[in-house]
C-alpha cells in the first residue's frame, strides 16, 4: 500500500515538473514575443528603438538644409572682393541657390584705394550664383566716414549697386539725412538719396 502511494506521489511530481517545463519552454516565449511585437508597433512607446531611429532620421532630414557658420568669398572682374559671413544659413528647399541667413556681416573690399564697406544686419538672403544679397532688419552700412542705417538693403555685385530703404538715416561728418531710399554706386561712389513721394523732401540736419 505504501509503495502504491509513493508511486502516485512520484507520478504527480513528474507531471508537475513536466507541466512547468512545457510552460517555460513555449508559453513564456510566446508571451515575450507578443510583448516585443506590441512595443514595436505602439507609436506611443517612447523607448521603442524603431521609433527612436525614425525620429532621428526625420530630424536629420529636417535639419539637412541648415548650415552653421556661413562664409562665402567672391571677386568681380575689377578685383573687388565680397566676403559674406553669417551665424547660420538655411537653404531654400524650393531653390537650392538661395540661402536665408541669420546674424549677417558682409565686407566689400574695393580694389581701388583698398576701401572697405562693412554691412551688418539681423537677416539676409543670398544668391550663390550671382551673389545678390538682401539684408533686412537693423541694417547698417559703415563706409569711411559715412554711416547709413535702414530696414532693408538690396546689394547687386554685378550692378555695383547698394540700395537701402525704409527709415533710412545717413550720417557723415557734416550732415544727418533722413529719407525713404538711398542708392550708392560702389564703382563711381555716386550717392542718390530721395523720398518715394516727390512732394516730400529729404530731411537734412547740419552737424554743429
Amino acid at each position: 500500500m505504501k509503495k502504491r502511494n509513493l508511486f502516485k506521489i512520484l507520478l504527480i511530481l513528474i507531471l508537475i515538473i513536466f507541466t512547468w517545463f512545457i510552460y517555460s519552454k513555449y508559453f513564456k516565449k510566446s508571451n515575450d514575443l507578443l510583448s516585443v511585437i506590441t512595443n514595436t508597433t505602439d507609436p506611443t512607446n517612447t523607448t521603442d528603438p524603431a521609433n527612436t531611429k525614425t525620429a532621428i532620421e526625420e530630424e536629420v532630414i529636417y535639419n539637412s538644409n541648415i548650415i552653421k557658420d556661413i562664409n562665402y568669398t567672391s571677386r568681380d572682374l575689377r578685383g573687388n572682393e565680397y566676403i559674406l559671413v553669417a551665424k547660420e544659413g538655411e537653404i531654400d528647399l524650393n531653390n537650392s541657390d538661395i540661402i536665408f541667413l541669420t546674424d549677417v556681416t558682409a565686407n566689400i573690399k574695393l580694389a581701388k584705394n583698398s576701401e572697405l564697406i562693412v554691412i551688418t544686419s539681423n537677416y539676409g538672403k543670398y544668391n550663390t550664383i550671382n551673389y545678390d544679397t538682401i539684408f533686412s532688419k537693423n541694417v547698417k552700412i559703415d563706409y569711411v566716414d559715412n554711416i547709413i542705417t535702414g530696414d532693408y538693403l538690396d546689394f547687386s555685385m554685378l550692378d555695383n549697386l547698394l540700395i537701402i530703404s525704409r527709415n533710412v538715416v545717413y550720417k557723415n561728418l557734416e550732415n544727418t539725412m533722413k529719407a525713404d531710399v538711398l542708392e550708392f554706386d560702389i564703382k563711381t561712389k555716386n550717392t542718390k538719396i530721395y523720398m518715394h513721394d516727390s512732394k516730400k523732401k529729404v530731411n537734412i540736419k547740419n552737424m554743429e
